[in-house]
């Protein structure tokens, strides 16, 4: 028999009372631990998800053209953009529960450590999707007690801030399926050539069964293991209830046809292109280099596959293989000055450097177009005259003499007008209107024309001896051909971000920066280079290819000792060309000297084959007149030779020529002109 006596008693009331006296406080100080915990990850807020994703480029017709990735093919797409096959092959496999927990399934976690312990090895997995998620995003995949308490946190601040769903979306579009396959999406394509939404029951649960082990269960490592993974999947999937027995036994009998090839492997694609459209993105649209290469953006651009396939047919076509010429090509929509195609040299894996955008080089006589523009504004019209003659002009007070020569020292040693000066390239002419205008007006009218480069007022500056680039050349030929008015060129249509949402598109800023109707006098001026009757004392610079032309073309050619030069125009494409060699070589071949015409020649032709022919525009207020080349007189019946030239309204000639009539008709016109002097001076 126990006997409590009363001083016992009152001490074990006293050690159960402060037994729950220090319970209460530890469950609280438990509890405030706990909620300190939860409020510092509440303040943490949502850990930031930067998964490498693969940046995509687009044609202007969809199609992919390249990508840019760091070894991991991912593509990141919506829940929604995912098969329910495959999301709940997924789940059944991944995460049963998943739906259920806040992040962790403890009863699952239990499971596993009792049969980790009956077979004394790790036998069995119970991480959640939110863990693996975590895990992926942000840590590795060592066992270090330090790492499993980074996960946990992860995983609770995941939970917390982002719903069911997006944690379901992130997880599939970061998991690895094998092969350089990141996300699902990558993975689909990858595996059997086609979007994640499309993907049958067959096919998803093949594909879920991957991540376990890449290299043991991808069915191009192994067949059988991947069969055998696959049916334990939709086992699994049968006992949630998710597919019928039916439905399993179908798509075990499915006989699945595996691609095993990426998507957009082809970097050949216009590669100096999107070297300039990821120039574009950081240098205008300020996003940074990290994000341009991995960011997941998906960009929209301008190129015209069809013009950039034809442009580097024709480059090859045209330049000897074993020559060490480059060429630099860029083709513009004139309307919206889309840029369509570009070339920066003939082989991007020899060389990155892009000439059409970096490479500043002299632009010879394809300058000259400026300066007629600005002789047009300053009252010449397409009929003035000066005097073509060897010329030695002073300048700088006299102090220093600059001596022109016109090719081959040919010279017409009469007037010619400027029309003709243009179209047989007269460099006296030229020089002699430059420094009637002031060299400081050309200068100001090169850079309205978008010529961002320094240029220098010399005498010289006429003849295009100052470094342009060849984009800003073919982009201020686009002005013209757009009938004056300017915009930038433009690569980018629009950006959209890893999630689909529009980052940029791009809004005209379009601006009339020339005169409609003189352009219109300047456009027809620049298809003299074709017009053979516009030859004299030298032939017109496009003789050789006006024979082959199948429509109406302006342009303008230009050389110099070291670059060759063409550039020109239809109402619906502007195209210009460079040659020449990087060092600064002497162009010596004969043939070499073609090189740049007969490109631009062979693309205009190619990419206009089978297109409506289209005029060149004449606005109200501008007249066109049969004139003679020769003098810029009003043609008569006689002239053997004539030119319809355009005038603006008010400007055109008054004089007819009379250097080719009759000499009987002659005297009459000449005893005309002198009654009409009578009648008016009668006292004369």
């Amino acid at each position: 028999m126990t006997v409590i006596t009363l001083s016992g008693y009152r001490k074990t009331v006293k050690w159960i009372r402060a037994g729950l006296f220090l319970g209460f406080f530890a469950a609280m100080g438990l509890l405030l631990l706990i909620g300190a915990g939860f409020l510092y990850m509440k303040l943490l807020g949502e850990p930031k998800v930067a998964v490498p994703q693969s940046t995509l480029y687009f044609a202007a017709d969809g199609q992919v053209i390249g990508e840019s990735h760091a070894g991991e093919k991912r593509y990141w797409v919506a829940l929604d953009e995912v098969s329910p096959y495959l999301v709940e092959a997924t789940l059944a496999v991944e995460d049963k529960k998943f739906f259920e927990h806040h992040g962790f399934d403890f009863k699952r976690m239990a499971g596993a450590a009792v049969a980790d312990l009956k077979a004394m090895a790790k036998v069995q997995g119970a991480s959640t999707i939110t863990q693996q998620y975590a895990r992926n995003l942000y840590l590795s995949h060592d066992k270090t007690w330090k790492r499993k308490v980074s996960e946990a946190i992860y995983t609770m601040r995941i939970e917390m801030n982002y719903t069911k769903e997006q944690i379901l979306e992130g997880y599939l579009n970061t998991i690895y399926y094998g092969h350089g396959a990141y996300g699902i999406e990558a993975a689909s394509q990858f595996y059997f050539g086609k979007k994640a939404a499309a993907l049958t029951l067959a096919e998803a649960s093949m594909l879920a069964g991957i991540p376990k082990g890449p290299s043991i269960y991808s069915p191009l490592s192994s067949l059988s293991k991947a069969k055998e993974r696959q049916r334990v999947i939709l086992m699994e999937m049968e006992e949630s209830g998710v597919i019928t027995p039916k439905q399993r036994q179908m798509a075990m009998a499915d006989k699945l046809r595996i691609t095993g090839e990426h998507l957009h492997t082809d970097s050949e694609t216009a590669p100096y292109f999107r070297q300039a459209v990821q120039q574009v993105l950081a240098q205008k649209l300020g996003v940074d280099e990290q994000t341009i290469a991995l960011g997941g953006l998906r960009v929209y651009t301008t190129l015209n596959r069809e013009h950039q396939y034809i442009a580097e047919k024709s480059i090859k076509k045209v330049i000897a293989q074993d020559s060490d010429i480059q060429p630099a090509f860029v083709s513009i929509e004139p309307k919206t000055h889309f840029v369509t195609a570009l070339a920066g040299g003939k082989d991007f894996n020899q060389s990155p450097y892009n000439r059409a955008t970096q490479a500043i080089r002299q632009p010879g006589s394809t300058f000259k177009p400026f300066l007629y523009y600005a002789a047009l504004e300053n009252g010449y019209t397409p009929a003035t005259q000066l005097k073509s003659e060897k010329t030695a002009f002073r300048y700088d007070n006299g102090q220093k003499v600059y001596r022109p020569s016109n090719f081959n020292h040919r010279y017409a040693d009469a007037d010619v007008t400027m029309e003709q000066a243009l179209a047989v390239s007269d460099n006296i002419y030229a020089v002699k209107t430059h420094l009637f205008l002031k060299p400081d007006t050309l200068v100001k009218t090169a850079e309205r024309f978008g010529i961002s480069t320094p240029l220098k007022p010399l005498p010289s500056l006429a003849l295009g001896t100052s470094g342009v680039r060849v984009l800003e050349m073919v982009n201020a030929y686009a002005t013209i051909a757009n009938n004056g008015k300017y915009e930038e060129p433009v690569f980018i249509q629009r950006v959209e971000n890893a999630h689909g949402e529009v980052i940029y598109e791009h809004q005209s800023e379009s601006e009339q920066r020339f005169d409609k109707k003189q352009t219109a006098v300047l456009t027809h001026m620049m298809t003299g280079m074709f017009d053979k009757n516009l030859s004299s004392y030298a032939n017109v610079t496009g003789a050789s290819l006006a024979p082959k032309m199948t429509r109406p073309y302006a342009g303008k050619s230009g050389s110099t000792t070291y670059d060759y030069w063409m550039i020109g125009f239809t109402p619906q494409l502007a195209a210009g060309i460079w040659t020449g060699y990087d060092d600064g070589t002497e162009i010596k071949k004969a043939d070499d000297k073609h090189y740049a015409k007969d490109i631009w020649f062979d693309f205009m032709e190619d990419v206009h084959r089978g297109k409506r022919v289209k005029k060149f525009p004449k606005p109200k207020g501008v007249t066109a007149v049969e004139v003679n080349p020769e003098n810029g007189k009003i043609a008569s019946d006689h002239c053997p030779v004539t030119r319809t030239m355009y005038f603006i309204e008010g400007t055109e000639p008054e004089e007819y020529c009379t250097d080719h009539l009759p000499k009987e008709e002659k005297t009459k016109e000449k005893k005309k002109e002198e009654n009409w002097i009578k009648r008016l001076f009668p006292l004369l």
